[in-house]
């Protein structure tokens, strides 16, 4: 995917929804940006809390909960 965008006089830029839509980026959202050479890429960057996906599985009990979901599974009639 290529695209030209245009450069903010606060140094903002706008993604393409193309380019949002290949990286999967969503908002809010972070990513990584590095130069290499004359170009800049950006690498899309998880959330600290699904970094933690998975680490302490060994520690878990009953069902798997899907973190994309997670306000599925709480219960908010006691809040």
């Amino acid at each position: 995917m290529q695209a030209t965008v245009s450069i903010t006089s606060r140094w903002q830029i706008h993604i393409p929804k193309a380019a949002r839509k290949a990286l999967k980026l969503t908002k809010p959202s972070q990513v990584e940006i590095k130069s290499d050479g004359n170009k800049l890429v950006l690498i899309p960057v998880k959330s600290r809390v699904l970094q933690l996906a998975g680490k302490y599985e060994k520690y878990t009990r009953g069902k798997k909960i899907n973190l994309d979901r997670i306000r599925d599974y709480i219960d908010y009639s006691k809040a």
